[in-house]
């Protein structure tokens, strides 16, 4: 049998992130247009690999997906056993904000997802200058938590099953029984105590009810992508969002949940391409 290659190549940056040298892991693939993109709570940048294998992205797009320092083949920074982990909007925005500047991106698309799509919105408060366009998947300005994260990290409990399990029903039915395994996967092999520390930035730290009004979106474009199957952010949460950013564009993705790049890419890939296709035709 011949090798088959996918297209994405991966590789170690060296950067500082607040003045910490931290190693950071990421995947590419494409040419063009620079997009940066942002994994979930608990995951890590493979959740974006059916995009970089898509040649009607790659054509015109740079698709970067890195993981973010704990994730994935990302370490942690020297002298992590000492403090607990938590991600906070500051550290978030300054992680993305030094990965660009490193790579010497030149005013790149940003796509997060969950906490991702979070902290995309707070790019559009703070930095909205910095880029070409921002995609916010599965994001609002703010949920009301409905998990208790003392699950997430304790010795009786497998972390990386429970972490699965808790997000399992955010998957949307439609999904593939393949493509569903693959996400919860990556759940599976989190971090210890990584999950539960980046919820602190989604549940605690990541409130942006009263900053979302400051986005201007003639400084930068934002569109706003919501699964209607999903419980933690709902089509609700995000469309109450949207209200208060004049220009923003907002879409209900149908038969999709909270992982629609890797629960389902083929769905989401007709959601997505004419997102891409008007940004490459404007921007």
């Amino acid at each position: 049998m011949a090798p088959a290659f996918e297209p994405m190549v991966g590789r170690y940056l060296r950067t500082m992130i607040d003045g910490v040298p931290h190693r950071i892991y990421f995947e590419e693939a494409g040419q063009g247009i620079p997009l940066v993109c942002l994994h979930t709570a608990g995951a890590d940048g493979r959740q974006y690999r059916h995009l970089m294998a898509d040649p009607e992205v790659t054509r015109r797009f740079r698709v970067l997906a890195f993981d973010m320092p704990w994730h994935g083949k990302s370490t942690p920074p020297d002298g992590w056993q000492k403090d607990e982990y938590r991600l906070t909007t500051a550290t978030y925005t300054s992680t993305i904000r030094a990965f660009c500047e490193t790579m010497k991106l030149d005013r790149p698309v940003v796509m997060g997802c969950s906490i991702g799509g979070r902290v995309v919105l707070n790019l559009a408060i703070a930095h909205a200058s910095e880029f070409r366009a921002l995609i916010a998947l599965e994001a609002a300005d703010f949920q009301q938590p409905w998990y208790d994260t003392a699950w997430l990290h304790r010795p009786d409990v497998h972390g990386g099953e429970v972490c699965a399990a808790l997000v399992s029903g955010l998957v949307a039915p439609q999904s593939p029984p393949a493509s569903r395994h693959e996400t919860l996967w990556m759940y599976m092999q989190s971090g210890p105590g990584v999950f539960k520390g980046d919820l602190y930035f989604y549940r605690v730290d990541g409130d942006l009810r009263d900053k979302v009004k400051a986005i201007d979106t003639n400084v930068c474009p934002l569109y706003l992508l919501t699964g209607e199957y999903d419980f933690s952010c709902t089509p609700e949460d995000t469309l109450r969002t949207a209200r208060h950013i004049p220009g923003a564009e907002v879409q209900i993705m149908k038969e999709l949940g909270h992982f629609p790049m890797s629960e389902y890419p083929a769905k989401f890939r007709e959601y997505i391409l004419p997102v891409l296709e008007r940004i490459a035709t404007t921007s």
